[in-house]
């Protein structure tokens, strides 16, 4: 069972989130109209997923993202917002959301992208990654794999380029007739050799250093 954070400024959006999540069987434990009640919130509630708006009062989703991640490791944020632009993308993203989503999305999208991260995925497009790679560039232009040697196994590049093609855990296994399992024990091995927290790093620093391409 899925517990849900809410975390609006706009009542109607509030409502019809949780409307069409409760239909969907999730469990709404609360909802904030502003960045600091997300945050006390999720320390007291600790939800399985914040829905996140990034316009908020007080303390604006990104940095409220932030320290939910910060006080509440296990809980997982989806952005859903009106903004849409590679700054705030990458932003909410490098403050640790596992989706980004725009408010023009239908709510099956929204449920749909709430169970992925609630099962461990992170919602990472070729695009996303893309536009975060930009922002992070080394403005000295330094080439691709100017970070020292690959550290990472045959199978390891394999499965990192899997990620930054945009596919999921299952789909990963289902792709290699490997089981889940394994592909998270990978991936638990590619995050310490690369020093990433998650899939977003890992798939930047690969892509920086010139171990996958984005598609």
């Amino acid at each position: 069972m899925i517990r849900l954070l809410i975390a609006d400024d706009h009542q109607l959006i509030r409502q019809a989130l949780r409307r069409a999540a409760e239909e969907a069987g999730l469990v709404v434990v609360s909802e904030a109209t502003d960045g600091d009640e997300a945050v006390r919130v999720a320390r007291t509630c600790r939800p399985d997923v914040v829905l996140m708006d990034l316009t908020l009062p007080t303390l604006d989703g990104v940095e409220a993202t932030r320290r939910i991640r910060r006080a509440c490791p296990e809980a997982r944020v989806v952005v859903l917002t009106m903004h849409d632009d590679e700054a705030r993308r990458a932003r909410a993203l490098a403050a640790g959301a596992a989706a980004f989503l725009t408010k023009d999305c239908t709510m099956q999208e929204v449920i749909e992208t709430v169970r992925l991260v609630a099962a461990g995925e992170v919602v990472l497009s070729a695009e996303i990654a893309g536009r975060m790679l930009a922002e992070v560039a080394s403005p000295l232009g330094e080439p691709a794999g100017a970070d020292g040697p690959d550290p990472l196994s045959g199978r390891e590049r394999e499965i990192l380029q899997l990620v930054a093609d945009g596919r999921s855990t299952t789909e990963i296994a289902r792709h290699l007739f490997i089981s889940a399992k394994t592909v998270k024990n990978h991936l638990a091995s590619i995050y310490a050799k690369l020093e990433a927290r998650d899939r977003t790093q890992a798939v930047l620093t690969g892509v920086r250093r010139g171990i996958i391409h984005l598609g």
